[in-house]
């Protein structure tokens, strides 16, 4: 991402608009620990040890687009992505809308909220102000990419068919076998860049790394060759309907603190809520650490992050879960059960 940030500025230099100094993110968002990424991105919690050092000039914030906690009781889904869709472009205006590089999104949210999917039409709305205005469309898709939500890129599996002008994928790309981060950008960003210098001004040492690049070949051959993204669809499909079975159900020990459950092929998330609760005791320690222990303890290997669910990032418990894209009915059936019985140890010792 922060090779996205640098693109971007260097592209609009080349076509001659250096006046587009502004990036627009969201709030509640991550997109990286570099400084500059910490800058764009905005998690209090994360950013706060640096946010001293960090660049509040040139990188803005908007509202994320969550609308389990942030919707309105008396709001449609469509008046909703409105209101989000006209304080983008108020923050345009404000800033001056030839000043603005682009608007940058992670197309599912990740680690900081829990696998949050946009509403449906947001990022169309989103991208029709950037298009108004003359600034990139920029998605994050470092972990929804490359297949992790059953279609090879996030923002396909929304199916309303608003490409991206510059996107980052990661790990999906090379599967865990190799640590590759690539990003890949639109005819119009190419050719801006070839009709001007025609250099990238940007590098690392193991750029291109050849090694890699041939891990991240191989494993795209195999998903390919396996069809593994219609199967990651069905299988996360069966996940969560174990998931709402085991946690939602009669009988379900975790059902009142159950929040949300949501995700889209293999990658799935479970937000718990304790506001309510008047008869749990966490001695300190945030649930989603306690569940993610346990369930090492008991072979599944899931993340549990908190801070996910206000403004100030210190309240949530949310747990995620992103199966291989190869995984069996059987291996799934065996994922839900020690996540709802980890869940369910850590309930019993917490509830008083």
């Amino acid at each position: 991402m922060e090779s996205v940030i640098k693109l971007a500025i260097q592209y609009y230099v080349e076509i001659g608009q250096p006046q587009r100094t502004n990036f627009i993110a969201r709030r509640l968002s991550y997109h990286g620990n570099s400084l500059g990424t910490l800058s764009l991105a905005f998690h209090p919690t994360r950013r706060g040890l640096y946010k001293e050092h960090l660049d509040s000039t040139h990188f803005h914030h908007v509202s994320p687009a969550y609308a389990k906690r942030f919707q309105k009781p008396d709001e449609t889904e469509e008046q909703y992505v409105e209101r989000l869709r006209q304080e983008l472009e108020d923050k345009f205006i404000t800033l001056g809308p030839n000043t603005v590089i682009g608007f940058v999104a992670e197309t599912v949210v990740g680690a900081s909220t829990g696998v949050v999917p946009a509403p449906k039409g947001y990022f169309k709305a989103m991208k029709s102000v950037c298009d108004k205005y003359g600034a990139l469309f920029i998605l994050d898709e470092i972990m929804s990419g490359m297949g992790r939500m059953g279609t090879l890129h996030a923002w396909e599996s929304f199916g309303d068919g608003v490409k991206p002008d510059i996107q980052a994928v990661a790990k999906g790309l090379g599967g865990g076998y190799a640590t590759i981060g690539a990003v890949l950008m639109s005819k119009k960003v190419a050719e801006g860049i070839r009709d001007g210098s025609g250099f990238w001004k940007h590098g690392h040492t193991y750029q291109g790394q050849p090694l890699a690049c041939a891990a991240s070949l191989a494993v795209q051959k195999v998903i390919e060759s396996e069809n593994l993204l219609e199967n990651i669809r069905i299988q996360g499909a069966y996940l969560e309907s174990l998931l709402q079975k085991g946690l939602r159900g009669p009988n379900a020990l975790a059902a009142p603190f159950t929040f949300d459950i949501r995700g889209g092929g293999g990658f799935w998330a479970v937000e718990f809520d304790f506001t309510k609760a008047k008869n749990v005791d966490f001695k300190g320690d945030p649930f989603a650490t306690r569940v993610q222990a346990r369930a090492l303890d008991n072979g599944l290997v899931i993340m549990g992050m908190t801070g996910g669910s206000n403004w100030e990032g210190t309240e949530g418990d949310h747990l995620m879960l992103a199966p291989a894209y190869n995984v069996t009915k059987e291996e799934v059936e065996k994922i839900a059960e020690i996540f709802v019985q980890s869940a369910e140890e850590v309930l019993r010792e917490l509830v008083v």
